[in-house]
């Protein structure tokens, strides 16, 4: 597929995570593309998406439809196309197939400006993803569209577009970050309490207490195992284990 005079979902994934000097030369023809008929992650997952929707279908119980559906449009001073798995009630699917130590968490991160773009592009409340993870497990979850965000990415997308229009290649590029913890992900957000006292001063007693609370736990396991199954009480001058009515063992300090 030629990939001049237009981005892509992907390109805007390219474009937030830096790469912008490989992807001018291809959009300004200097380079083709990556031939990818012999990436196997790629084909991999080519090959696997039928299935992907099949089963998205009978987990979600879902109907899905406009499979493979091309939007072409212009966004500000942006030529751009993106073509969709498919569509179920107001939203997008995309299916992907990543290795079996990748995360849902990160599946999302990564692909969140194609996702958010293509939200925009069919006017969809938002997308579902619909993952394979190696040959043995499969999660889905709904990423709402998020204006915010995509304002504000679509600024960094323009800026790029600038270099292509002008022939003018990119050095020296910043990249801004930009937080995805409002975005909704299964109707849940991220919180940043960095900056909130009580948060950080419970983590910091957490963590200084962590080590002390596994040798706790450990030695109260070891101490209801060595309790005999014909035992109701074992004790030593410092505590003593007991065993109730229900069978339950509890340990008491002794005074």
């Amino acid at each position: 597929m030629k990939r001049t005079g237009f981005i892509g979902g992907s390109d805007c994934v390219k474009i937030m995570q830096g790469n912008w000097l490989e992807l001018w030369q291809i959009k300004t023809g200097r380079t083709e593309s990556e031939d990818l008929s012999r990436n196997i992650a790629v084909q991999l997952g080519v090959w696997t998406e039928n299935f992907n929707l099949q089963w998205f279908e009978q987990e979600q119980s879902a109907v899905i439809i406009n499979h493979q559906y091309e939007y072409a449009k212009q966004i500000g001073s942006v030529p751009v196309k993106g073509t969709v798995d498919g569509m179920w009630n107001g939203a997008i699917v995309e299916a992907k197939h990543t290795n079996a130590m990748n995360s849902m968490e990160n599946v999302v991160e990564y692909y969140m400006p194609q996702i958010q773009t293509y939200a925009h592009l069919a006017k969809a409340d938002g997308v579902w993803l619909s993952v394979i993870f190696g040959n043995n497990k499969w999660e889905s979850c709904f990423v709402r569209y998020d204006e915010e965000y995509f304002n504000s990415m679509w600024a960094v997308v323009s800026d790029f577009w600038g270099y292509v229009v002008r022939d003018q290649e990119p050095v020296g590029i910043d990249i801004p970050s930009l937080s995805t913890d409002n975005i909704q992900i299964d109707n849940m957000v991220k919180r940043d309490a960095s900056k909130d006292n009580a948060f950080v001063d419970a983590a910091h007693t957490y963590i200084e207490h962590e080590e002390a609370a596994r040798v706790f736990g450990a030695a109260k396991a070891d101490l209801k195992a060595m309790v005999g199954s014909n035992e109701r009480e074992v004790y030593c001058d410092l505590l003593t284990v007991k065993r109730d009515k229900r069978g339950a063992l509890r340990i008491t300090k002794r005074k």
